[in-house]
């Protein structure tokens, strides 16, 4: 039987950014990947209609799914910033119910619950109620984006994966949103620094790390 992973993101380029390398090494082993936006991330191109906005980085995120081996991503069509308020609204939560009970996932990737942006940290509380309601047994681990400097899990069991063959695909993965090259500017230095990091960690070249929090 395959092994599935699910992962979450806030926003379409999120999956990349964090887990990348890590999901390209699993879909290379054969596993199921599952990945599931919150939002379109429309808000980044206020200058266009919401529609074009849309198509345009769902096209994207679908085009970085297929470079890094995934089986499809899920877009939920929350609004950024009100994904607290929306979430009740829209019955996420038993949208994520039956997207559980249909995939069963035995690991599950999702945002810090301590980073820096609210919409990451909905995502986790989210996830993590669903699955204390669903009383669903699976791995659950966190990834950053923003809190590169934030050391705050320690205490936490640590899992760092090699992804020094797979480093180059994240990379490319990234550069299919293309719409968002102003803010892989700020960030591909982050996500550099942090693989090189980890990497030392357990003498390679490039690795992600990851808190088990379930």
């Amino acid at each position: 039987m395959k092994e599935r992973i699910l992962v979450l993101g806030a926003h379409s380029d999120d999956q990349i950014l964090g887990p990348g390398g890590t999901i390209a090494k699993y879909a290379r082993k054969g596993k199921a990947i599952k990945t599931i936006i919150f939002s379109y991330g429309e808000g980044s191109h206020p200058h266009l209609k919401r529609d074009v906005a849309v198509k345009m980085r769902v096209k994207e995120a679908q085009q970085a799914d297929k470079i890094i081996g995934g089986d499809g991503v899920v877009f939920l069509g929350l609004t950024e910033t009100k994904f607290q308020q929306e979430i009740h609204e829209r019955k996420i939560d038993v949208k994520l119910m039956h997207i559980i009970k249909k995939f069963r996932p035995h690991k599950i990737f999702t945002h810090s619950d301590v980073d820096v942006h609210p919409d990451h940290r909905v995502v986790t509380k989210t996830i993590l109620n669903v699955i204390k309601t669903l009383d669903y047994k699976c791995d659950i681990y966190i990834y950053p984006i923003w809190n590169v400097f934030r050391f705050t899990k320690r205490d936490l069991p640590k899992m760092y994966v090699d992804v020094t063959k797979t480093f180059h695909i994240k990379i490319k993965a990234l550069k299919a949103f293309s719409s968002q090259w102003m803010a892989m500017v700020l960030l591909i230095w982050s996500v550099y620094f942090r693989a090189i990091l980890n990497g030392l960690k357990i003498k390679k070249m490039f690795a992600e790390r990851f808190y088990k929090i379930k």
